[in-house]
């Protein structure tokens, strides 16, 4: 049996592929994060409840209209993506030019409603969402078995990542953007509507989380407590990564996912809390995070 640093190997790559799949979530929600404070200066707290809404959204469509996986990754993010921007124009706008505090404290309490009041309709208890019959059952790859749905996870939030990330930063729309968080005026003056903008980006963030929370219902159970589970995982990995860097989320979402999964086959004991002791290291190091910009 081969082995690596005493480890057989099946067991070794089985946990790197469970660190993958992870750090896949871990960087699609750090990502969104990373997009609403980089743009608005916003801790949305309410990251989370999004994610548990995308994968609420995805059982719902199935179970009352028939709506199955493959639409429900497209229609899920949108309808969250607009409650976000309903959130953003109605109530998140007003906060702006207060405090950040303030907008912590808002989607905070918006995370604790939006949670209380599925846990209301639903229960605490976790609730399945099946794999859609196309990516069921598994590849044997001769050093092991590969969930093929899991692979499907890995590869389609890498895409969604990269995207995101050509979005915001080499396109027109997403010079727009990060023009109108630093100037806001400046550019309004160029004719850009610059508060449909801020509210666009809040929906891109949201409808990210909810896209997340789709590809994790065939791998966890649909509950409301899903996203308080993950969040403040997900808000190390982008302390980690630089707030507001969006480079720095999606790799770092992957690298301490991994970590994680690696940590489970070396030192067990210590996978609940690596992250966390990463993180603190990082900032004992370079407090900006791995690719923040010192202020």
């Amino acid at each position: 049996m081969t082995m690596i640093f005493g480890i057989p190997l099946q067991a070794f790559l089985g946990q790197l592929l469970i660190g993958l799949i992870n750090g896949s979530f871990y960087a699609l929600l750090s990502l969104g994060l990373a997009v609403i404070f980089g743009l608005l200066r916003v801790i949305n707290f309410a990251h989370g409840a999004q994610y548990m809404l995308g994968a609420f959204a995805a059982m719902l469509m199935l179970d009352y209209l028939g709506i199955n996986y493959w639409f429900a990754l497209i229609l899920g993010p949108i309808v969250v993506g607009l409650f976000g921007a309903v959130i953003e124009r109605t109530m998140l706008s007003r906060l702006y030019k207060l405090d950040p505090l303030y907008g912590l404290l808002f989607t905070f309490g918006l995370a604790l409603t939006i949670e209380g009041t599925f846990r209301y309709l639903y229960g605490s208890s976790g609730q399945p969402y099946a794999v859609p019959p196309q990516l069921a059952g598994g590849t044997n790859l001769g050093f092991m078995f590969l969930p093929i749905y899991r692979g499907w996870v890995v590869v389609v939030s890498l895409i969604a990542c990269i995207g995101t990330w050509l979005l915001i930063e080499k396109t027109k729309l997403g010079s727009y953007l990060r023009a109108a968080t630093e100037n806001a005026t400046l550019v309004q003056v160029f004719g850009v509507n610059v508060p449909l903008l801020l509210t666009l980006t809040y929906a891109i963030g949201a409808g990210l989380a909810a896209f997340a929370g789709v590809l994790a219902a065939p791998v966890y159970q649909v509950s409301p407590l899903m996203g308080s589970n993950i969040i403040i995982v997900v808000f190390a990995v982008v302390v980690v990564g630089g707030m507001g860097s969006i480079m720095g989320a999606i790799v770092t979402g992957y690298m301490l996912g991994i970590a994680e999964g690696l940590t489970k086959v070396f030192y067990p004991e210590a996978s609940s809390i690596v992250i966390f002791v990463i993180m603190a290291i990082v900032l004992l190091i370079r407090p900006a995070g791995l690719f923040g910009r010192d202020a």
